[in-house]
C-alpha cells in the first residue's frame, strides 16, 4: 500500500474531491479519464500529478475500468476518492473490486490521523453519520465539487498506456421529461397515499398554482404507482428540501419522508389521523379530509 491519494474523474469539477485528498495528510495523484483539456485543467487545480486515460470520440468512460483498476492494483493508493457520477462509480467499483479496497458511499470529510484516516459519511440520507477510523486502503464516493481555478504551477501529466474494452457509444438518446429542482423551491405542496386517486392530483395543483408552488410528492406516488417522476419525491433517497413553506397533505410523517424536509421553516399537516407522525413535526395541523380541506384552503387563497 503505497502513501498516496488518488482522484478519479472525468470532468474538471475536482474542488471538494482535491481538499478532501489534501486533508487525508497524502500526495494527491490524479487518474483522469477522457479528454486532454480535462487533464489539463485537473493539473492545474492543486494536485501533485496527473495520470491520463485517452479515449476515442465513441468510447465511453467506463471502457477505461480495467485500465484504471490495474493501474491501481500496481501502485496500491491509500485512498481512492471519486464523485457520484455513474461513470465514475464503475470505474471506482472496479478498483475496488480489485484492489479488496472498502467502498464507501456519501463520504463528507476525511481526516489524518496516527492510527489511519478517520473517515466521515452521511447514513439513510443524512439522518445519520458515522465516524471511523479506517487503516486499510479505501475507495470513497464523495462530492466532486465545482472547478478548481488554476493553483500555481500545473503538474506533469503522463499518458496511461494500454488497452481499453472494446465499448463504442452507438448512439444517445435522451428520454423528454420535465425536470423539476425542488431545493430551490421557496414552497412546496407534497402529497402522500392520502390520495385515493391519480386524477386527484389536480386538487394538490391547483394549491400549488394559488401559492406559488411545486408539487412534490412521497417515494410511494413516485416509485410505488408512477404518478411523479423521481425528481418530485421528497425523503431519504429522494430530495431534500428547505422551503419557506411545506404543505403536506395525506403523507403521514415516516422518517423516511420527514428527513427529507427537515430544513423547511414551515410545516403545515392535513391528516385524517390525528395520531399521524407528522403532526409531531408540524408547525400547522389540520386533522380532517384533504379533499374538503384543499378545495377550500385553495378557495380562501384565491378570494
Amino acid at each position: 500500500m503505497s502513501s498516496v491519494s488518488w482522484i478519479v474523474t472525468t470532468t474538471p469539477q475536482v474542488s471538494g474531491l482535491v481538499g478532501m485528498a489534501k486533508d487525508a495528510g497524502l500526495p494527491v495523484e490524479a487518474v483522469v479519464v477522457g479528454e486532454r483539456a480535462t487533464a489539463e485543467a485537473v493539473a492545474a487545480s492543486g494536485v501533485d500529478t496527473v495520470r491520463w486515460v485517452e479515449l476515442g470520440d465513441s468510447t465511453p468512460a467506463e471502457a477505461a475500468s480495467t485500465l484504471v483498476a490495474d493501474l491501481a492494483e500496481s501502485e496500491q493508493p491509500r485512498l481512492v476518492l471519486g464523485g457520484t457520477s455513474s461513470e465514475v462509480k464503475a470505474l471506482l467499483g472496479a478498483v475496488a473490486a480489485r484492489t479488496g479496497a472498502e467502498l464507501l458511499p456519501a463520504v463528507a470529510s476525511v481526516e489524518a490521523e496516527d492510527a489511519g484516516l478517520r473517515i466521515t459519511r452521511a447514513l439513510f440520507g443524512g439522518i445519520a453519520e458515522s465516524n471511523e477510523v479506517w487503516s486499510s486502503p479505501v475507495v470513497a464516493l464523495a462530492d466532486a465539487g465545482s472547478a478548481v481555478q488554476p493553483s500555481g504551477e500545473a503538474a506533469q501529466i503522463t499518458a496511461v498506456e494500454g488497452e481499453t474494452l472494446p465499448i463504442t457509444v452507438v448512439e444517445r438518446a435522451v428520454a423528454p421529461q420535465e425536470h423539476v429542482d425542488l431545493g430551490a423551491a421557496k414552497r412546496i405542496v407534497a402529497v402522500g397515499r392520502g390520495v385515493k386517486a391519480r386524477e386527484d392530483l389536480a386538487l394538490a395543483q391547483e394549491l400549488a398554482d394559488a401559492l406559488g408552488a411545486e408539487v412534490a410528492c412521497s417515494r410511494p406516488l413516485a416509485e410505488g404507482v408512477d404518478w411523479f417522476a423521481k425528481d418530485r419525491y421528497v425523503g431519504v433517497s429522494g430530495a431534500h428540501v428547505a422551503p419557506e413553506l411545506y404543505i403536506a397533505l395525506g403523507i403521514s410523517g415516516q422518517l423516511q419522508h420527514m428527513s427529507g424536509m427537515k430544513g423547511a421553516h414551515t410545516v403545515v399537516a392535513v391528516n385524517t389521523d390525528k395520531d399521524a407522525p407528522v403532526f409531531t413535526q408540524s408547525d400547522f395541523g389540520v386533522v380532517g379530509d384533504l379533499y374538503q380541506v384543499v378545495p377550500a384552503l385553495t378557495a380562501a387563497l384565491k378570494g
